[in-house]
């Protein structure tokens, strides 16, 4: 199977503070790759070298097999990149349905827009009963559901997930990744999801990596990995 995305040799850094030392990875097409870690081992950094923002990095990102590491934010998403934050990014005093169009927002096909339109709340038919809610006013699941929405508005070849499950209820979690496991099978979209819930995260995945201290430290498929016993005892918590 090719990759839609390879990183190799990225360093990154905010100023003087080095986060990312020499991380190599690779995500398949149409596969799910997830990315493991501790908090501040790098992995929202590495999201965000990947899209140019927020951070100075080194190294070779190719997408498609293009280089992207010297290409700017907007350009990148148009390739087909998008990112969904750690704290969801929602426009919280727009509505539902005017953050899903700012999702669309570099598209002209009406009629395309349209579909997505219906395929998203097709996905999350809350956010068709809320189209006109206030996005701020949403429960913490729903803006989830709605920052997926609207980076699937962009109709991406990969999706780059930081923390879908952060601060919410457990079965909220799971319908989220159930979802996900949707999109992925369906439409063939890509993604790269960086997950504290490595039991969720493995289980969705195919290929994983343990990222520690700004360095891949395991890679392999998500199965191996998560029965490793050092992964079972850090992570998974048996």
């Amino acid at each position: 199977m090719s990759a839609i995305l390879e990183i190799k040799e990225l360093d990154a850094a905010y100023g003087e503070t080095r986060v990312l030392q020499r991380v190599s990875l690779a995500v398949d097409e149409g596969g799910i790759t997830t990315l493991l870690g501790a908090n501040g081992a790098g992995k929202t950094t590495l999201l965000r070298a990947i899209c140019r923002m927020m951070v100075r990095s080194e190294g070779e990102i190719r997408f498609a097999g293009e280089r992207i590491d010297q290409r700017a934010t907007e350009d990148i998403a148009r390739l087909g990149i998008a990112h969904v934050p750690d704290g969801r990014g929602t426009f919280t005093h727009l509505t539902v349905e005017e953050n899903l169009r700012l999702g669309a927002y570099a598209r002209r096909d009406r009629a395309g827009i349209a579909a997505d339109f219906a395929r998203v709340y097709g996905y999350f038919p809350r956010l068709e009963e809320r189209r006109r809610q206030q996005a701020g006013t949403l429960s913490g699941g729903e803006q989830q559901m709605l920052a997926i929405s609207r980076a699937l508005m962009m109709r991406p070849k990969l999706l780059l997930l930081d923390e879908p499950s952060f601060g919410l209820a457990p079965v909220i979690v799971q319908e989220i990744f159930r979802i996900l496991g949707v999109i992925n099978r369906e439409e063939r979209t890509s993604m790269l999801l960086v997950e504290q819930n490595a039991s969720l995260a493995l289980a969705l995945a195919r290929h994983a990596y343990l990222l520690e201290t700004g360095q891949i430290v395991m890679e392999g498929e998500a199965a191996v990995i998560g029965a490793d016993p050092s992964v079972r005892r850090a992570y998974l918590g048996y």
